[in-house]
């Protein structure tokens, strides 16, 4: 069992978790550096990048979180190497594909619903928050998209909470996520001001920042930030966006391969 909960970024959104007793594995991207992912609607890209580790150096795990099925959060490799029975909690739209891939275990989450995991007088509560890929109507022709709240309970009290925003726009809609969840340990933020065409498709400098003010969690961890050309918005923007308001102190940026608490 992990000391302290803590992340290890492997890159894109992919991370390991290991919070309590449980591992987790979130958004698996395993391309390498040069490899196309397609994105849908007749977009490619390619990856800047390697990951930090492959699937088979991967500890052992108890779920993945999937933000979206999109091919840089879950590409070829991982639905052929993670193994069909392990649950992959992700929205109910990704589920019904996921299992049709035979991911037997995919459990697909509505808005505000949860699924847990029980080892050892602990739990691991995983909540779907909402979430919206796209501007407007656009956001109909993209993946379905949720954020994910995780709360570790010990003997029913609550130890632990990380929000884990999933490649959403900061729109009016998360501010729910404060009013209904307070008192966030850690957050995980999707950034990279993704743009296809011109349109903003995931939280730019700007965004991430008013996301932060938000939010208020006690660490903020960037990830989702350089791996493919359709990133950009750079870290170095938001870090500097952070500065300016005054909330660099609480933000921790992660190296991939790098493993870091997740308490500041």
């Amino acid at each position: 069992m992990a000391a302290q909960p803590e992340v290890t970024f492997i890159g894109t959104a992919t991370t390991v978790l290991r919070i309590g007793g449980f591992t987790l594995l979130t958004d698996p991207n395993f391309l390498h550096r040069g490899q196309p992912v397609y994105l849908g609607k007749g977009l490619w890209s390619r990856r800047r990048t390697d990951p930090a580790m492959t699937i088979a150096q991967l500890p052992p795990l108890d779920a993945v979180v999937l933000s979206h099925l999109h091919g840089d959060h879950f590409d070829r490799v991982a639905r052929q190497e993670l193994d069909r029975e392990l649950p992959i909690v992700t929205t109910p739209a990704a589920e019904r594909k996921l299992r049709r891939w035979g991911f037997r275990a995919a459990e697909g989450l509505p808005t505000w619903r949860s699924h847990e995991l029980h080892r050892d007088g602990e739990t691991l509560r995983l909540t779907s928050m909402p979430g919206q890929h796209g501007p407007g109507v656009l956001d109909r022709v993209l993946p379905d998209v949720m954020g994910t709240m995780i709360d570790l309970l010990r003997d029913g009290d609550r130890t632990f909470r990380l929000y884990v925003t999933g490649d959403t726009l900061n729109l009016p809609m998360l501010a729910a996520v404060p009013e209904r969840y307070p008192d966030i340990d850690a957050m995980l933020i999707h950034l990279g001001g993704t743009k296809v065409a011109g349109i903003l498709l995931s939280m730019d400098a700007q965004q991430g920042a008013d996301l932060v003010e938000l939010i208020r969690p006690k660490l903020t961890v960037p990830i989702h930030y350089d791996d493919y050309p359709v990133f950009r918005s750079p870290l170095t923007i938001f870090l500097d966006e952070a500065r300016r308001r005054g909330l660099v102190k609480t933000v921790r940026p992660i190296a991939r391969g790098e493993t870091v608490p997740l308490r500041p």
